[in-house]
């Protein structure tokens, strides 16, 4: 037993265990003759280097007295390694065939005049597998745990320990007592025994690490008490035969002060969580339990070391100090109701560590040694025999399938259990039924649809409201060149707008054509729920289950003896489910049969034939395969009873009447979940579709507004033109007119050098020829919103239009689609080109707001105020096919 000093509010002592002493033997001189014997003088030679390597490596372990920890435990894996190559190779045993010679001998780590001395190389691979877990939870116990580094170092070498001893009995203890008695640290009780004590270090070192960090009590609290768990299950094993009088009573005395002692710091720590709640009756309960379970281990841990004993009793005055504060509050504030202990839940606990796995470290399948020593003839036998045995374990597993298949099916066509479910209210909808109904609440159901058809309306109002003002913007541009006209008679010589808004227009009024369809679209959708409604309201009922019909006793009865034939059946189909888990069972033992059903050992010492070693071997299957024969009868003698008392149930419960009262109910349901996705697909189509065009009737706005700002600019000029001409300016002085400048969006100044007329001619349809771009805007400028500027010929656009016509077959509303030809003549000379992405001309060189003080501003008209959802089901209905 060692010591270190924990920084944590407990200062404990930790346990490290001794290694096993073991008496010299010469590996060489045996393995090279057997190895001359079986096969060649040649092949020991060409071995002798791996002879020496055993040899040399299991001196080091004879004397490794002085040796530093981590210098044997690589020595132990090394070795270990080289025993498990042995294994496959050298036949180690009594057997006059096999090496007699090599007597293996290793005494008791905790009682070294009991010794072990055995012909049999798994006790050899218990002892070492033994002594690397000492060697780790000395390692483990050496560190400084004062720091964080320590401390991880620490959890890491115990855990490990924890993993070599779990290793050891899983896989190696059993065996190790096959060719003789084996001393008890080796045995599958000890072993066990220690792999919880290392985990308890180990945890106990992350218990540590959560008082220095200033962890919530709750979390010390969870921590401190599976620290107190595994000691409890390493000391349950200390007290039982055949460890109770194999052990000091200092290791015994030892682990209960701790079990008891990290219970009592949970309960400290959890009433500390449970005073911030103010939950003071409970935080009595806990602090009289930690201080019980501390009074009594202090009557029986005799020989305990002192500082234990010291770190008892300062906890237990912390204990003792809170229960006084606690009871005086309690007396004076709270006046709680102090339950008893036994009402009390166990106190949480949460692990942080495990036995760490093995495998990798000590996998001998990359090592070099003894690979020419396999003999061809046992490899080959071995894989036949594995086909032997795969055959029956397919075979057997097969046959379980189909048992289980077999109820299943049978069950399925008597309805069962779901009659009986029935009879008890416990209805439920088929699978898909179901899967399909909680979709339909998740959605929102039916009583959700007003407020979609509202959206519905929002939106058709918003699209509504848009389209008027963009309307009135060109009204109102319009009548303000009308007015100039008359003004100024033949002087006001460019175009009128009529001619330059035609193309505009025209997509106004499909937009309001779509808008009137629209509004019948959704009048359709809104008498739709409201003539379904009905039907559709059984999807609210939550849950489903308690809309479907209940199978009821028969109100009169000659014998009653219902509730006989419901308890008879009832027991049936539980011992039905009885025999399916022991199918199970059987499946598994199967597999854990092949897992340990190794016997390359024999095949490699065999002198008769394979074939009688192979049916010697395979019948150990036998047993089980006779179980689960006998399993698959009494199944089908049970189905046939269950299918006579379900005809006497059947008959006495009018299940016929039940079960098509059933069926309407599900055909009702399927009907209201089909009525419930076509109006909602419906829905989402009239969603997506006021979206787009509200994006398209929000393009032409600005557009119009564009347009209009550029008009103005006209206006002005020709203004001035007309006023110099009266006033009887000079030509010369015209001329520095036009050559003022307008500045545009983020662009620097540029000359004007084009006469109204030649203005006009890019937004007209009557110029003589191309004419260049009045103004070129920056090449990143925004639009409104947060998009892109819109490109409007087919040269510029490398993009999809913003909004697309839906699928024909599946228009829930008037598509925006490019005039035909003949609504659309072909642009004439000089006419500018016809955009793509809303077929109608763009203006030329237009591709973003003009000016600052006119152009509107980013973000000064709303995007559209709904996203419209996905569609239920994603397919298109056509519900909105234009009239």
């Amino acid at each position: 037993m060692a010591s270190s000093t924990s920084s944590a509010s407990i200062q404990t002592l930790m346990l490290a265990i001794n290694e096993k002493k073991t008496t010299s033997i010469d590996l060489y001189r045996p393995l090279r003759n057997y190895i001359v014997y079986h096969y060649s003088e040649r092949e020991a030679q060409n071995l002798d280097d791996d002879l020496e390597t055993v040899k040399q490596l299991r001196s080091d372990l004879e004397n490794s007295v002085t040796a530093s920890p981590p210098l044997k435990r690589d020595t132990l894996i090394k070795y270990f390694k080289c025993l498990r190559l042995i294994e496959t190779r050298f036949p180690i045993s009594n057997d006059k065939d096999h090496i007699n010679s090599l007597q293996f001998t290793w005494y008791d780590a905790f009682k070294p005049k009991n010794k072990s001395s055995q012909v049999n190389i798994h006790l050899e691979k218990a002892a070492v597998l033994f002594n690397l877990g000492a060697v780790y939870s000395q390692l483990g116990l050496g560190f400084d745990r004062s720091s964080a580094e320590g401390r991880k170092s620490a959890v890491h070498d115990f855990s490990m320990a924890a993993g070599v001893f779990a290793f050891l009995r899983d896989n190696v203890s059993v065996k190790a007592a096959g060719g003789g008695t084996a001393t008890v640290d080796v045995s599958v009780e000890c072993v066990g025994m220690l792999e919880r004590l290392m985990l308890a270090q180990a945890q106990e070192c992350c218990f540590e690490s959560t008082i220095v960090r200033g962890s919530t009590p709750g979390v010390c609290a969870k921590i401190s008490r599976q620290v107190g768990i595994y000691y409890e299950e390493a000391l349950a094993a200390l007290t039982v035969a055949p460890l109770n009088q194999h052990f000091d009573k200092t290791w015994i005395a030892h682990v209960q002060l701790k079990a008891s002692l990290f219970y009592a710091e949970a309960c400290y720590r959890y009433s500390l969580e449970l005073h911030e709640k103010e939950e003071i009756a409970q935080e009595i309960v806990r602090l009289k339990s930690g201080i019980s379970a501390l009074s009594e281990v202090k009557k029986s841990a005799k020989g305990a070391p002192a500082q234990l004993l010291d770190a008892v009793s300062k906890l237990e005055a912390s204990l003792n100090r809170n229960l006084e504060r606690a009871m005086k509050e309690n007396d004076r504030v709270y006046l709680q109701r102090v339950p008893p202990a036994s009402s009390l839940p166990p106190l949480p606990a949460f692990s942080m560590v495990k036995p760490s796995p093995l495998d990798e470290i000590l996998d001998a399948s990359k090592e070099k040694m003894f690979l020419s020593l396999v003999p061809d003839s046992s490899t080959k036998a071995l894989s036949k025999y594995t086909e032997m045995v795969d055959d029956v374990i397919r075979t057997q597993a097969e046959k379980l399938q189909q048992g289980s298949e077999l109820a299943r099916v049978r069950l399925k066509e008597m309805d069962l259990p779901n009659s009986l479910l029935s009879l008890e209210g416990s209805s439920s909808l088929p699978d898909n039924l179901n899967e399909d109904v909680e979709a339909v609440q998740i959605s929102g159901g039916p009583a959700g649809l007003e407020a979609e058809l509202q959206q519905l309306r929002d939106l058709r109002r918003v699209n509504h409201e848009l389209l008027v003002l963009t309307e009135e913007l060109l009204q109102k541009e319009a009548q303000e060149d009308a007015q100039f006209r008359t003004q100024f008679g033949t002087r006001w010589t460019r175009p009128q707008s009529s001619t330059l808004t035609k193309n505009l227009q025209d997509r106004l009024n499909r937009f309001a054509g779509n808008l009137k369809q629209a509004g019948e679209s959704d009048a359709r959708i809104e008498r739709s729920v409201k003539d379904h409604f009905a039907l559709m309201s059984i999807l609210d009922r939550r849950p489903i289950e308690s809309a479907l019909p209940t199978l009821a006793k028969p109100i009169m009865s000659l014998d009653a003896n219902e509730d006989a034939i419901v308890g008879a059946l009832k027991q049936s189909l539980r011992h039905l489910e009885t025999l399916g888990a022991q199918r199970a069972g059987l499946e598994d033992m199967l597999k854990e049969m092949k897992r340990k059903d190794d016997i390359l050992p024999k095949l490699m010492t065999s002198t008769g034939s394979y074939e009688d070693l192979f049916k010697k071997e395979i019948s150990k299957y036998d047993r089980i395969c006779e179980e689960i024969a006998q399993n698959l009868e009494a199944q089908e003698q049970l189905l046939i009873q269950i299918q006579a008392q379900n005809e006497q149930f059947a008959a006495l419960f009018n299940l016929e009447d039940y079960k098509a009262s059933q069926e309407r109910c599900f055909k009702q349901i399927e009907a209201a979940v089909a009525k419930y996705r076509e109006i909602k697909e419906n829905i989402n189509e009239g969603l997506k579709f006021y979206v787009t065009l509200q994006d398209a009737i929000t393009n032409v706005k600005q557009q119009c507004s564009d347009f209009i700002m550029t008009r103005n600019i006209q206006c002005r000029e020709m203004i001035e033109d007309v006023q110099r001409q009266v006033s009887g300016l000079s030509l010369q002085d015209r001329s520095n007119s036009i050559n003022h400048s307008y500045p545009a969006v983020g662009t620097s100044q540029a000359p004007r050098t084009m006469t109204p007329h030649q203005t006009d001619a890019r937004y007209g349809a009557q110029s003589s020829g191309p004419q260049p771009p009045y103004y070129q805007p920056p090449q990143n400028a925004s639009m409104p919103g947060g998009y892109g500027p819109p490109q409007y010929n087919s040269s510029q656009s490398a993009h999809p239009p913003p909004y697309q016509q839906p699928p024909s077959g599946g228009a829930p509303y008037p598509p925006q689609q490019p005039p035909s030809h003949h609504q659309q003549p072909p642009p004439q000379h000089g006419q500018p080109p016809v955009s793509h992405e809303y077929g109608q001309p763009a203006y030329p060189g237009w591709q973003g707001p003009y000016y600052n003080s006119h152009s509107q501003q980013p973000g000064s008209f709303p995007r559209p105020p709904y996203n419209a959802p996905g569609s239920y089901p994603p397919n298109q209905s056509g519900y909105y096919r234009p009239q």
